[in-house]
């Protein structure tokens, strides 16, 4: 990528070889997506390759959030992450406005809110459990995400009441979804002082064991972590996160592009497929960094960064999504359909539930990935 080429004194030392391979691979990939989207070799394959450039664009993700979490915290590590990381679902999402695909782009957005609610959410609990035990993160932050994502989704299916309850609003769905924006989004304003507070004793992302601290007996593995975490000085980190973010941006677009044709040949349904396939692929970038810091003993900042996504899908995408449909020709609400609009209650409530105590275990994770496939499985016949 353009940001390795002839760097200064200061950052080549400050770049590993592995940082470099990372840097070949994502160049790599992103062009063989571009590749697969301007020349016909088939139906599945151009799918199976945006998937694993956005996969590899995740992982580099990655490391930039490590090298920025000692400095910003995890509350404002989270809020960064999940901005970046769901710009490739915006740009989806207009896209599919543009097209006419209504119902995708509702499926998408609901879809993404359960993806890292329950799967992404409980992998980490599963990964992080099973590796360090019963993991404690700071159940004040927990609870002010969790509650503000219940608030936010339950603002969010106003407009779908009111549909469905047949109430006096009934027929003024899209200006009373435009409220609904507005206000959400007002709300989002309103939280970012308090989500990138840093909290009285919060350690340093940079302090916490890397992968290879578990199997070190001589502290060697955590030195070794920690030091990667904040070997990239923090302008190139934001700039590799920028960087990573437009490129997500361009491989999600040739990834629903290839989307159809791969849908049609394996024969998956259109409700299936914007609630789980383009849900989980537009938020790729998050769903590997919260699973890669639950791994390295980070719970705090895996939990910011897994559950800041939803959260900034309820504030901010799906507002925005109304706000900006008239750019693309398109007019957009937030009434939703009955099974989504359920599907997003229990989600909000098991999230609260879970990570209001402010510990995690492998167990809570199994079963919050068994209720995403039971969903998951409810939406496969459409």
């Amino acid at each position: 990528m353009s940001t390795t080429t002839a760097p200064s004194p200061g950052l080549r030392a400050a770049l590993a070889p592995r940082d470099l391979r990372l840097f070949a691979i994502c160049a790599v990939a992103t062009a063989a997506s571009a590749l697969t989207d301007a020349v016909d070799v088939g139906r599945v394959i151009p799918f199976v390759v945006s998937a694993a450039a956005l996969a590899v664009l995740a992982s580099l993700v990655g490391h930039a959030v490590d090298a920025l979490g000692d400095r910003l915290g995890a509350g404002a590590t989270g809020v960064l992450q999940s901005a970046l990381g769901n710009l490739p679902e915006l740009f989806v999402c207009l896209f599919a406005l543009h097209a006419g695909l209504y119902d995708v782009v509702r499926a998408a957005l609901v879809g993404s809110v359960l993806a890292n609610v329950l799967l992404v959410l409980g992998v980490a609990f599963v990964v992080g459990g099973l590796r360090h035990g019963t993991q404690h993160f700071g159940a004040g932050r927990a609870r002010t995400l969790s509650m503000l994502l219940t608030l936010a989704v339950a603002a969010w299916l106003i407009p779908s009441l009111t549909d469905a309850l047949h109430s006096p609003a009934a027929g003024h769905e899209r200006a009373l979804s435009v409220v609904t924006s507005v206000l959400l989004l007002a709300l989002f304003a309103l939280s970012i002082p308090a989500a990138v507070r840093r909290d009285d004793g919060e350690a340093p992302a940079a302090l916490a064991p890397g992968p290879d601290a578990a199997a070190g007996s001589d502290g060697a593995g955590a030195s070794e972590g920690a030091e990667d975490a904040t070997r990239w000085p923090v302008w190139f980190a934001i700039t590799v996160l920028a960087a990573a973010g437009v490129a997500a941006a361009f491989v999600s677009d040739w990834f629903v592009a290839a989307l159809t044709p791969a849908m049609d040949a394996v024969h998956i349904s259109q409700s299936f497929a914007g609630l789980v396939v383009v849900a989980i692929a537009g938020n790729a970038v998050e769903n590997v960094v919260g699973v890669q810091l639950a791994a390295r003993n980070q719970p705090d900042y895996a939990l910011s960064v897994i559950l800041q996504s939803p959260l900034q899908i309820a504030l901010v995408l799906a507002p925005v999504l109304v706000l900006a449909a008239p750019l693309v020709g398109a007019t957009f609400t937030l009434v939703l359909a009955p099974m989504l609009v359920v599907s997003l209650v229990l989600t909000v409530v098991i999230a609260v539930l879970v990570v209001v105590d402010g510990d995690s275990t492998w167990l809570e994770g199994s079963a919050l990935i068994v209720l995403y496939l039971l969903i998951a499985t409810a939406f496969w016949w459409g």
